[in-house]
């Protein structure tokens, strides 16, 4: 046998870390005056920053932030929208040697003040849109040092040490920053959504970050110089890593403060937007948009989508405005998005419903990530490649988060067998594509039956004036639980109990047809998933009620 090994170790020459702050390094060097960052708000702000400048930004960030004395393993959170500041935080906190924490924006007191705890956060850095906390922030946190970023869109009073501005003006030395000495230091702290319970910290390490940054590469074909339009919120897993996929790409951020469908149209037209991603909320506001600021756009745009499958509605649109929408699937535990419904050439030649079905699927693991499968529940056996037989969706590669901070338990049961367990049911179909039920906890058992609440949704998702809908159990004396659907429709539509209840009749069995109907403002979260655990409370005052709906009146709340 041949000695591979002595004599050929590990060097400073031969062997450096994998980090995506390399990315904004090189991207500096090699394109300087190449736009990074766009922030027109087509009213308060109309900002373009170089690649040159955001690098330098970025320093002063990582010195500014050294100064307030952060050092390795700190935590540095922020509370920021899709602004500026947001993007070179991505860089300039894992720079000083932090761990960037980024907050849902949503958040109220009680779940904020739980995170800033649990992170043990010495920095906070919030935009003056969230001015209303800073009182019982400053009270609850005396030692928390509070740094306002101001923005010309938003009146605020001045809260906090410093602003933004005043932080980076405070470097001493731009070249006051580090690399990291090992790619499985922490860059990013990210918590779930804790809808059941308290949030759970995810913990990303630098290898991670790289990896699926460029993953977002190879898996959408990005070349070169992208036009990124952030519609999808830069807190959400840090942006599913496209801070650093644009970075490495040397493309621009087009920051958006805020979701609003006009706006994201008139920017897709005006900067040539050639890439985004965002939940299926945004899409359909998109497809629903006003058709002037539609027709307005005149070139190729790509979109991912991710939360729920594409319908086919939506993607009948979004093809006739030239949008190629491609779905995907991740988790916070696993930097977002780590499969994708590679699309295949003879999907072209297919009509809108079948393509459509054929791009509802979660797909194939992402280029870096090692291994995507359905597994027999309990079991570390696969399911059949049937597409019938169902399982849990696991995970396992390079993309999996180091652990949840400071839960040893909940670490060790996440990994028990090699794979991280999604909870996220699902079928494997023969040509290895794989597609989600539901989740286990949205599984409606009606008198023995198993019910998937997407199947029902995708079907509802036909029906042109549907924008949103879910589909939760209620509680049934003799079925032990039945279908409820919740629709939201689209601005100025209407829709009819009997037309919703007739479509479902032709597409699902009878046990699967919604025994409730209610028109409703569906709750949702800042990423645009649907709050389903909100519906499952409203479902269960259903329990003693005659099965109905409710009449056609778009969006009341009844």
């Amino acid at each position: 046998m041949t000695d591979f090994h002595t004599g050929l170790g590990k060097n400073a020459a031969n062997y450096q870390p994998l980090t995506p702050i390399d990315f904004i390094v090189r991207s500096a060097q090699v394109y300087p005056h190449k736009t990074a960052i766009i922030y027109d708000d087509l009213a308060h702000n109309n900002l373009t920053q170089t690649w040159e400048q955001t690098y330098y930004r970025c320093r002063q960030l990582a010195d500014g932030l050294r100064q307030l004395g952060i050092d390795k393993n700190d935590t540095v959170a922020v509370m920021l929208p899709n602004t500026p500041a947001m993007v070179e935080s991505a860089f300039g906190v894992p720079m000083s040697g932090g761990v960037l924490c980024t907050l849902n924006t949503r958040l109220d007191i009680n779940a904020l003040t739980f995170c800033l705890q649990h992170s043990e956060a010495k920095v906070l850095i919030m935009d003056s849109e969230f001015s209303d906390l800073a009182e019982i922030i400053d009270e609850t946190f005396p030692h928390l040092i509070v740094i306002q970023s101001v923005d010309s869109a938003v009146e605020a009073d001045r809260f906090g040490q410093m602003t933004y501005e005043e932080l980076l003006a405070s470097s001493e030395d731009v070249d006051n920053w580090e690399m990291p000495l090992d790619e499985w230091e922490a860059i990013s702290l990210n918590y779930t959504s804790g809808t059941t319970g308290k949030p759970k910290g995810v913990v990303y390490h630098h290898r991670g970050a790289t990896l699926n940054a460029l993953s977002n590469i190879l898996d959408w074909d990005m070349p070169k110089h992208p036009i990124y339009l952030w519609t999808l919120p830069l807190f959400h897993c840090n942006g599913w890593c496209f801070p650093w996929t644009i970075a490495e790409r040397a493309g621009v951020n087009v920051c958006l403060r805020q979701i609003d469908a006009d706006l994201i149209l008139q920017l897709i037209a005006k900067y040539k937007v050639s890439h985004y991603c965002s939940a299926p909320v945004v899409h359909n506001m998109i497809a629903g948009g006003k058709p002037a600021y539609q027709q307005a756009i005149t070139h190729k745009v790509k979109g991912w989508v991710a939360g729920a499958p594409p319908s086919e509605t939506m993607l009948a649109k979004m093809e006739d405005m030239s949008f190629d929408i491609t779905h995907t699937y991740g988790l916070t535990e696993v930097y977002g998005p780590v499969t994708v419904c590679a699309e295949q050439e003879e999907w072209t030649d297919l009509d809108i419903s079948a393509r459509a079905q054929k791009k509802s699927r979660q797909g194939m693991r992402s280029h870096l990530m090692t291994g995507f499968e359905v597994l027999k529940q309990g079991s570390s056996e696969p399911v059949a490649a049937d597409g019938e037989e169902m399982g849990e969706l696991a995970l396992r590669g390079n993309m999996v988060m180091k652990g949840y901070l400071k839960s040893r338990k909940a670490t060790e049961a996440a990994f028990a067998d090699g794979w991280f367990r999604t909870g996220d049911l699902g079928v494997k179909y023969p040509d290895g594509y794989i597609k989600i039920m539901d989740r286990l906890k949205d599984i409606i058992i009606s008198g023995g039956e198993n019910i998937s609440s997407i199947e029902i949704e995708n079907v509802l998702y036909k029906l042109p004036a549907v924008q949103s809908c879910a589909i939760v159990a209620a509680p049934h004396e003799k079925w032990g639980e039945v279908p409820v659907a919740f629709i939201e429709i689209h601005e100025g539509s209407t829709l009819q109990r009997d037309t919703v209840i007739a479509h479902c009749k032709q597409h699902l069995a009878g046990f699967k047809v919604p025994k409730y109907v209610l028109f409703a403002e569906i709750p949702k979260t800042s990423t645009g998933k649907i709050q389903k655990f909100e519906l499952r409370q409203a479902a269960k005052s259903l329990a003693h009620e005659t099965p109905k709906v409710t009449s056609s009146a778009p969006l009341a709340n009844e």
